[in-house]
């Protein structure tokens, strides 16, 4: 009989590209059948993942009986949590550690939880409030002490977050600026590709216990998207480091100082720290399939300007 694997987060951008990628992985399939967590079974995300055989189930991560039920039977469980849900650094640690608590109860194999390094201790202080990051960091050394193989998957910023608020806009004169607070590399991924990185974990989970998977396609700068987009678009675009938009418009103010430790995150650490590049080199060499390039993911999802 095939082993289970559990995925929370089976309607969102981590969980549903998991799960959709895997569908149409048969080395996976003859290996693992694949159940789906989410809060609402109903919704069309979920039903479209249960016609296409996943089986899903509905589950809270802030009830500990319904995570150990979404988690029944499971061979091996991938385990997400949404920090800008709530903004609770306590309530993400804790969501986390019970999910890794359900998971070792029903006699997983294995946990591939999708984290972050713990920055504040990465920068010895310097930036102390990337909650997002340190909390996951946190919920990954807990994992670490349990008895259980563990994998670790590790998306910094997504291309589809310049889809939207973060593109470039026009100006007063409609000219297009890209208006970021960096000017350093950043590691970007297309999350759809989430699959491709967490695939070797799940066919080879001896190999890689306690291995993290920088989840990245490269390092870009924002003159290399410029030029990307300039490229796929024809549209010529003004970089504006000096008048940036405000990235957290609409949180509140302890969010607000968070955000601003990012760019100082980018620029002195591009998210992962001094070895982010090599091990980035080491986490493609594992894959058997490319992620996405930034050109590619622009000319995949024209039309950027109207």
């Amino acid at each position: 009989m095939s082993k289970l694997l559990t995925v929370f987060g089976a309607t969102g951008l981590q969980g549903g590209s998991l799960l959709r990628y895997l569908l149409q992985r048969a080395d996976v399939l003859k290996i693992y059948r694949l159940r789906g967590v989410t809060r609402d079974t109903k919704k069309a995300a979920a039903v479209a993942l249960e016609e296409a055989g996943v089986e899903m189930v509905q589950a809270d991560m802030d009830d500990a009986v319904s995570l150990r039920s979404a988690v029944a039977g499971s061979n091996a469980v991938f385990a997400m949590t949404n920090f800008w849900e709530k903004g609770s650094a306590e309530l993400e640690v804790a969501q986390g550690k019970a999910m890794a608590d359900a998971a070792v109860a029903a006699g997983a194999e294995l946990i591939v939880w999708s984290s972050l390094p713990n920055v504040t201790a990465m920068s010895g202080g310097k930036f102390s409030r990337i909650k997002n990051y340190d909390d996951k960091a946190e919920v990954e050394d807990y994992i670490r002490t349990l008895p259980v193989k563990s994998s670790f998957f590790m998306p910094a910023m997504y291309m589809q977050q310049f889809m939207e608020k973060f593109k470039p806009k026009p100006d007063n004169q409609g000219k297009l600026v890209f208006s970021v607070t960096w000017s350093g590399r950043c590691p970007l991924i297309d999350i759809r590709d989430a699959g491709k990185f967490i695939v070797p974990a799940l066919l080879s989970p001896d190999k890689y216990n306690g291995k993290r998977f920088t989840a990245a396609t490269a390092f870009y700068t924002p003159a290399a998207m410029i030029e990307a987009w300039k490229k796929v678009t024809g549209k010529e675009i003004k970089l504006d480091e000096a008048n940036p938009r405000a990235w957290g418009e609409g949180f509140p103010p302890e969010l607000l100082e968070m955000l601003k430790e990012v760019t100082g995150l980018i620029e002195d650490y591009e998210c992962y720290g001094p070895t982010g590049q090599e091990d980035l080199d080491w986490t493609l060499a594992q894959m058997d399939d490319p992620p996405t390039t930034w050109e590619k993911f622009v000319g995949e999802n024209e039309p950027w300007f109207d």
